[in-house]
């Protein structure tokens, strides 16, 4: 019998599980995971950048987690010898109609605690980035990057050292409830425990649906596709450069983005995904597809946001599309420069209004806690929510 087991086996998933044991060791925690191996999806498929916690509204879940997350991932990195870089970023308009949006941004950094930040001119940001285009621009020093994928086999790492146990291959199927306990019902045996935490990320609103807890938002899954510089034009960046990000839009818009483990990403952009687990085009799923198109809140959005979406779309088909997107930024990039990259899926939240969720979203009841949304920075700030997801536990089991 456990005391705690934790379903999925993302870096959310993991950092709380390794929380919870570090919170009171004498707990019996088991993480369970669908997939053959962990971090198969939106860990395995993130850009790797440690955010500093710049764009999100002071006081938010995601500031709070956003900025106690990143100092403790530094500190756990710096401790478990894990890779990193803080090479910093640079945030650039391209347009005096984005200036005010960036001094926005400016100032949210500043009420979220962040020091460093310098403002760019037009001449200053050449300094960065040679290569660059804007009028004016923000350096942001905490940014970093990272391979998320090494940060979460650690996180498993030290976890088995405290004994915690991982299931693989084991999907769940349902919960019997019957007081004080948990029957986890999965396609390979049923374990017993006290309580159960949801960090199922892509399938959140499934896995809450099991609880008895009918959810009142819709996990969409929004595909991001990156293109890739070719090494010989690599020269043209030199860290990361960001764009002024659209305010009505939970995503940041295509970027340039230099890997830990070399190389240069462009992108992402985001389209709806036909699957939930839809890393290309022809990754369809009938009935997830279904169900995303019927669903009240995302007629919604698709309704108010058709002309961004057509773009989006337009993108992913036109490799000269995207170029000149990433034109705003680099003039020089031409379409022969770009060579075919990864993807990514990310879990959005959509509730039935037609609002995209943009905070963290953590509710619990009864015998369950449920992670329904932790899109980025949820990877920076793993460590932060997997503490508050152990001092959720150990309210409801005690010490």
């Amino acid at each position: 019998m456990y005391n705690v087991v934790v379903i999925g086996g993302g870096i959310v998933g993991l950092a709380s599980a390794l929380k919870i044991k570090e919170a009171n060791p004498r707990y019996r925690v088991a993480v369970v995971e669908k997939e053959k191996a962990i971090s198969r999806h939106q860990t395995g498929h993130n850009s790797g950048v440690i955010h500093s916690g710049l764009y999100y509204k002071p006081g938010s879940a995601k500031a709070r987690n956003c900025v106690d997350g990143y100092n403790q991932l530094i500190k756990f990195c710096n401790e478990e010898g894990v890779n990193y870089e803080l090479c910093g970023k640079i945030v650039v308009a391209t347009s005096p109609e984005e200036v005010p949006y960036l001094h926005q941004l400016t100032e949210r950094g500043i009420q979220n605690g962040l020091t460093g930040m310098k403002k760019l001119s037009a001449g200053e940001l050449k300094e960065y980035e040679p290569h660059v285009n804007g009028v004016e621009g923000l350096f942001v020093p905490q940014t970093g990057i990272i391979d998320y994928k090494e940060v979460a086999a650690k996180y498993a790492e030290k976890f088995h050292h405290f004994g915690g146990e991982i299931y693989t291959d084991t999907e769940v199927r349902g919960f019997v409830e019957k007081s004080p306990l948990v029957e986890v019902k999965t396609n390979k045996q049923t374990l017993v425990t006290r309580l159960v935490v949801n960090c199922t990320g892509l399938h959140s609103d499934t896995i809450t649906k099991m609880t008895g807890i009918k959810p009142d938002y819709r996990i969409i899954p929004f595909r991001g596709e990156y293109y890739k510089l070719k090494p010989e034009k690599e020269y043209l960046v030199k860290n990361l450069i960001y764009p002024v990000p659209d305010p009505n839009f939970p995503f940041l818009g295509v970027h340039f983005t230099r890997m830990i483990g070399g190389g240069i990403e462009a992108g992402p952009n985001a389209v709806l995904a036909f699957r939930r687990e839809g890393y290309s085009k022809t990754d369809i799923h009938l009935g997830e597809l279904f169900g995303s198109l019927t669903y009240k809140g995302f007629r919604t959005v698709a309704k108010k946001y058709w002309r961004t979406g057509l773009g989006e779309m337009h993108r992913s088909f036109s490799k000269k599309a995207f170029a000149t997107a990433l034109q705003k930024l680099l003039p020089e990039i031409q379409k022969e420069d770009l060579v075919k990259g990864g993807a990514g899926v990310r879990a959005q939240a959509c509730d039935k209004n037609g609002g995209l969720i943009d905070d963290f979203l953590i509710f619990e009841k009864g015998p369950f806690i449920n992670v329904g949304n932790a899109p980025s920075p949820a990877a920076t700030s793993s460590l932060s929510i997997g503490q508050h997801v152990a001092g959720l536990a150990v309210q409801k089991l005690g010490k």
